[in-house]
């Protein structure tokens, strides 16, 4: 292995704590929402969402109510997606079929509002303003 290689192979190495470090949020009091991955079915887009649960109480059932937009920026629909229950601190997956949806026709996912937050002793709009929203594809989403 050349020098170059060997100095460009030692700088990746130093900095991979760094670049994990980055990816890491403190969930601490709220909930991760990350839509991993789209599939896209005969007549609907299948969404993938991974959402975790940072509050100290196990969430009973979480809804919230979602937008969502076609690709020149126009509504498409307003919908409820239910989460379920969300124990604290481990991750859970989530799908939902959108009938009559192009995967392709999404360009982003809002967060409107909460729906249902159903946890003892959490506060209603302090589960509302905990959402971290995330995506791993080209769909955009924001809370």
């Amino acid at each position: 292995m050349g020098k170059t290689c060997a100095r460009l192979l030692a700088a990746l190495v130093a900095l991979a704590p760094l670049a994990a470090a980055a990816d890491e949020v403190d969930l601490t009091g709220k909930i991760a929402i990350e839509l991993n991955t789209v599939i896209e079915a005969e007549d609907n887009c299948t969404l993938t969402f991974v959402v975790t649960n940072g509050f100290a109480v196990d969430i009973g059932q979480l809804v919230f109510e979602a937008v969502l937009f076609d690709v020149s920026g126009a509504v498409d629909r307003l919908t409820l997606f239910n989460f379920g229950a969300l124990p604290v601190g481990r991750p859970r997956v989530r799908q939902f079929a959108v009938p009559d949806l192009s995967c392709s026709g999404l360009s982003r996912v809002l967060f409107n509002g909460l729906h249902t937050c159903a946890a003892d002793g959490l506060d209603t709009e302090v589960c509302a303003s905990g959402m971290v929203p995330s995506s791993r594809v080209t769909i955009e989403v924001l809370g």
